[in-house]
């Protein structure tokens, strides 16, 4: 019979003290955990920063609505010969005009200025003529921060402009 002859065969076993890894094992709690630790950090700042940005992109989109309703009100009074009005309801946030309307969230707050010979209950309205003139007045829109948007419409002609509370001076201001 023939003999085997015996050899000792050292076995490593990975462990976190020694540190030592065999290829292909995958990876240790220390690190899943690490990795879980950053993804969470990540997430903690963007999902609040991607809230507002979102919250932003909804007011924006809402302010330029309200100025596109406004100069297709002005543009369809020219056209059809006829005046056209722009529905402006500030305490439940929407501004009209035919079947379009421009809708905005609680937290924004609207103040419309207006003719007063125009206006219909608690509605606001902003006429535009089919001469090219208007009724004259705007749309003040605050976002819940305080920043103010006010579009303006020229009596005159009928314009419609864009501007912010920082381009127009306060009252009282010197």
């Amino acid at each position: 019979m023939a003999r085997m002859a015996l050899q000792a065969v050292k076995v490593k076993t990975p462990t976190s003290i020694t540190g030592t890894k065999l290829r292909g094992e995958g990876f240790t709690l220390v690190e899943i955990v690490a990795a879980i630790t950053v993804v969470g950090l990540i997430l903690a700042i963007a999902v609040p920063q991607s809230i507002k940005f979102y919250e932003s992109m909804q007011f924006r989109a809402a302010v330029r609505e309200t100025v596109t309703l406004l100069n297709s009100a002005r543009h369809a009074a020219l056209a059809r010969g006829v005046s056209q009005d722009v529905l402006i309801a500030p305490h439940e946030g929407w501004v009209r005009f035919g079947d379009e309307v421009a809708t905005f969230d609680r937290e924004v707050e609207l103040a419309v200025h207006s003719a007063k010979e125009v206006n219909r209950d608690s509605l606001g309205v902003i006429r535009f003529y089919p001469d090219g003139g208007a009724s004259g007045g705007g749309v003040d829109i605050q976002r819940p921060n305080g920043d103010v948007i006010a579009i303006a419409v020229d009596w005159l002609v009928g314009r419609v402009t864009v501007g912010s509370d920082s381009d127009t001076p306060r009252r009282g201001a010197s």
